[in-house]
């Protein structure tokens, strides 16, 4: 189960979000989970909670503030007005917080779906996370020659917002100006990691992915 938490945001008021904590009383590496566009609903507690079971610290601010949309067109609507800003600020204020956790073991990696994927790549280039891992998402703008940390990039085939040629090309600026991406392809459609939604769920594609993803976070947190 998530526990709600409340956190300073570094945009300058209190932000909220679902905690979940491993077992046992250890210290363990701390993941920030950045939602989809619909908000922080069920599934990405559901994230939070494994990310958890597999032994981090996991926090997936409520970047919307409350609202949580159950139709595309409402979830476009939100992530058209989010602030960016205060999102970053958000997003900040949660890393702050999880390293200081008691259970944290002080490093700290961000991880994130479509709207959160985005975001989770700009934080790669904005703030002193350890690791990021964007799922199916691109900035708007993003400056890629100040990326600050290892990535795992997963992005789908047939994706026709975040495509993969796009994901290269900004593989290819981090590599040159020195910096770590690896990135994954997968045959499949974009948000093939939410099981919510059979019509794009991808099963095989979905554990490969997570299981990359926690090898990753494991190696870069430890």
């Amino acid at each position: 189960m998530t526990e709600r938490v409340t956190f300073k945001s570094q945009a300058g008021d209190e932000a909220s979000g679902a905690l979940a904590l491993p077992a046992g009383d250890d210290k363990a590496p701390a993941v920030v989970v950045l939602q989809e566009y619909w908000g922080l609903n069920d599934h990405i507690k559901s994230l939070v909670e494994r990310f958890a079971a597999a032994g981090f610290v996991a926090l997936a601010p409520d970047l919307y503030r409350g609202a949580i949309a159950k139709k595309a067109d409402e979830a476009q609507k939100l992530m058209r007005s989010l602030d960016w800003g205060r999102a970053m600020g958000d997003l900040a204020g949660a890393v702050a917080y999880l390293r200081a956790h008691a259970r944290s073991n002080g490093k700290v990696g961000v991880v994130g779906f479509c709207m959160g994927g985005a975001i989770t790549l700009a934080a790669s280039t904005m703030l002193p996370i350890d690791a990021a891992v964007p799922f199916y998402g691109v900035p708007p703008n993003a400056d890629y020659t100040k990326v600050k940390c290892p990535i795992q990039a997963h992005f789908a085939a047939t994706d026709e917002w975040a495509k993969p040629s796009i994901a290269l090309d900004i593989q290819k600026t981090v590599q040159q100006h020195g910096g770590a991406m690896e990135l994954n392809v997968y045959d499949a459609e974009h948000a093939f990691m939410n099981d919510t939604r059979p019509e794009v769920y991808s099963p095989d594609d979905a554990k490969l992915a997570w299981d990359r993803a926690i090898t990753f976070l494991r190696q870069q947190l430890a």
